[in-house]
């Protein structure tokens, strides 16, 4: 940086905050490190006894901190976000729609250990709304060094650190199991918590088939709503290791291929996601029907922005895995899955 008169600082950029004091009525930046002075500017400067100021001298192979930031948001920013403008070496990206964060968290941990350049984002795997802040970056230095700016591009490659999924509105079946439903001695009250759940993640429910224990009845009412358009099935109880619970078995005959039957969650330790094709059929164990939170919660989002989970989804899940049953619910805004 150099110091310079005021009456030549146009077009100059600030390295230091301009501060005004008015006793009384305010204390505050008039200008911000970074400000690229104007003609207007000098008048207000030399007023709150600025005849000289430190600007930014530029310098072959660095970078100011604005157009460095807005490398950092080349290599972040995937479809469905909208940027802000840079300021004070800072961008932020918000979501243009709902639907799913996605993070590359390898490449976004890479970054951050270069030093000297700051991405902090929410969780990803979880359901962001339209406006949501998916992201802040910036740059902490006034000016950086070119090379590190084209190592953080080579580094991140073609693909954008964070991407987000929009949810579909898919169609979905619930088959309903237990004899003590089936035949009317119990009132069915696992069905509208599901419902809503679904309908909540913007999923329209086809409707409901009730079943009895006998596995091939369940086995087929799976196979029934797949043929009638079904994009996801949800069967409901009989999901334990008792042998009268048999809906684990029926879904295993009626898919090609079982993700997991059971997963490192409380609530939700006995969940069962299989695939037919690529529709997902899903197992839900009774915890669903009164705990407030379930493995069901961390797996929808997923399912409704159309992944196709594997395996190493659910293994990750033990840390973060126990909901802590709070007596007021603050999930997402919370520790559970994350």
């Amino acid at each position: 940086m150099k110091l310079i008169r005021t009456e030549d600082a146009v077009g100059s950029v600030l390295c230091h905050d301009i501060t005004q004091i008015i006793p009384g009525v305010v204390k505050d930046a008039v200008f911000r490190k970074g400000h690229v002075v104007t003609e207007e500017d000098v008048p207000v400067l030399l007023s709150v006894g600025k005849e000289h100021l430190y600007v930014w001298e530029k310098q072959e192979g660095m970078l100011h901190e604005n157009d460095a930031a807005e490398v950092l948001r080349q290599v972040c920013q995937g479809e469905h976000m909208n940027a802000s403008e840079a300021k004070e070496g800072k961008i932020e990206l918000t979501a243009q729609c709902d639907g799913l964060l996605k993070i590359n968290r390898e490449k976004l941990n890479e970054v951050n250990a270069l030093g000297q350049i700051v991405l902090a984002s929410r969780h990803g795997n979880f359901p962001v709304k339209k406006g949501d802040k998916i992201v802040g970056m910036r740059v902490v230095p006034l000016v950086i060094e070119e090379e590190k700016m084209n190592h953080v591009k080579e580094l991140c490659g073609e693909e954008p650190i964070f991407t987000i999924l929009p949810f579909h509105q898919m169609k979905v079946g619930i088959v309903t199991t237990g004899s003590e439903v089936y035949h009317g001695r119990i009132t069915d009250k696992f069905t509208p918590v599901v419902k809503a759940k679904l309908e909540e993640a913007g999923m329209e429910v086809l409707g409901n088939v009730l079943c009895d224990d006998d596995s091939q009845m369940v086995t087929d009412a799976i196979s029934e709503w797949i043929a009638k358009g079904a994009e996801f099935v949800v069967c409901t109880g009989g999901m334990s290791v008792d042998p009268d619970d048999r809906t684990p078995l029926s879904i295993r005959n009626a898919t090609d291929e079982v993700i997991t039957y059971g997963a490192p969650v409380l609530p939700g330790a006995m969940f069962m996601l299989a695939y037919k094709g690529e529709i997902p059929v899903a197992g839900l164990p009774g915890c669903v029907m009164y705990a407030r939170r379930t493995i069901f919660d961390l797996v929808l989002p997923r399912i409704a922005a159309g992944e196709r989970l594997s395996v190493e989804d659910f293994t990750v899940l033990g840390e973060g895995g126990l909901c802590l049953n709070c007596e007021v619910c603050t999930y997402p805004n919370c520790g559970f899955g994350k």
